[in-house]
């Protein structure tokens, strides 16, 4: 913003009436309000779930743990403040000091919450990452080795793997603010999110864009490797599902031929790993908007309306976990009725 500008001029360029008048501002709330509640009640009936069941104490237990906390962290931290954020706009006619285009002068010494809620979310969106690429593998030597799976994916093994995924993942979120110390973090006007943008204080050295590519270097190396993790089991599968087909066809029944086929997968692994590939290919489609603006963001393109949904769209995604489970695991959905129908159970347990 240069000196003297007013507020709602600099916001012309950029935003339009419709996005940032009245009406924009409350359908905002609405929605983000409405998605705040969903990914919390989501998850913490995911995590009541886990916690309660024999599953908590299971590698893959560890891991969905470890995401539907991520995702917990998104509703509760994320959203909240760009609610916040969206209604200090809508009744105040200054804008906050974290806003995009704020005073440096009056900024300074003043600790931002940008400096926190944006690193949480995209510490956030590497763990849910490297989380989904994790359980595809622990799914894929379940399928792939049967026998070996109980020795080669231990709980200690999982625990340590999740640790190892927060720490590498916060790291990556903040490398943008340490590196070269070109990046800031303010409340971005078309994402309306706390984003990464360079320092326009003058004081700081000039940010270098090529940093910002380290995001979706990681984050497409992960889910190349998990697609390709999801191929090898997938194949694996297929060709254990066409086996007993030939040996049902022979007269020898589905299960009767085991020793043509020894080592074969569990039904249960089998679901499991096609559930995980729901789950990467859920992620996949609501991350490649983000990771195309990225890239569009470092070589000077400004997608407003774009930045919008595609910031959103990631967001939303902290909730489809639990959808996924819902429809795909039979004792998920069964935990989900039990956790609801155990103060009714009680009384009558007690009476009997």
């Amino acid at each position: 913003m240069r000196p003297g500008q007013d507020w709602d001029e600099s916001m012309a360029p950029l935003c339009h009436s419709c996005c940032c008048g009245l009406l924009g501002h409350v359908l905002a709330v609405v929605f983000m309000v409405t998605l705040a509640f969903a990914i919390v009640i989501g998850n913490v009936v995911t995590l009541a779930v886990f916690t309660q069941t024999r599953q908590t104490c299971t590698p893959q237990g560890y891991l969905k743990v470890s995401l539907a906390l991520a995702d917990v962290m998104v509703g509760v931290l994320v959203v909240p403040f760009s609610v916040f954020t969206e209604i200090s706009l809508m009744v105040t006619s200054v804008p906050p000091m974290w806003f995009q285009g704020g005073s440096p002068l009056r900024a300074e010494g003043v600790w931002q919450p940008c400096q926190l809620i944006g690193p949480v979310f995209a510490g956030c969106t590497f763990v849910s990452i490297s989380t989904i690429f994790l359980m595809t593998v622990e799914r894929s030597v379940a399928v792939l080795w049967p026998l070996h799976k109980d020795m080669v994916v231990t709980r200690h093994r999982a625990l340590f793997l999740v640790l190892l995924s927060w720490a590498s993942s916060f790291l990556l979120a903040l490398a943008p603010l340490f590196v070269g110390g070109g990046f800031t973090l303010e409340y971005n006007e078309c994402s309306r999110m706390c984003n990464y943008a360079p320092r326009r204080d003058g004081d700081g050295p000039m940010a270098n864009g090529n940093v910002m590519l380290l995001f979706p270097a990681f984050d497409f190396t992960l889910l190349g490797g998990t697609l390709a993790v999801n191929v090898l089991s997938f194949t694996r599968i297929r060709r254990y599902t066409r086996k007993r087909k030939l040996l049902s066809g022979a007269g020898h029944g589905g299960d009767g031929g085991g020793g043509a086929c020894p080592h074969r997968p569990s039904f249960s692994d089998i679901k499991a790993a096609k559930t995980i590939g729901i789950l990467t290919f859920a992620f996949t489609a609501s991350f490649s908007p983000i990771a195309v603006f990225v890239l569009g963001n470092v070589v000077g393109h400004v997608w407003c309306t774009f930045s919008f949904f595609a910031f959103w769209m990631l967001a939303a995604n902290s909730c489809c976990n639990v959808v996924i489970y819902s429809m795909r695991d039979r004792h998920f959905r069964r935990g989900v009725g039990l956790f609801f129908h155990r103060d009714r159970m009680a009384p009558q347990n007690e009476k009997s």
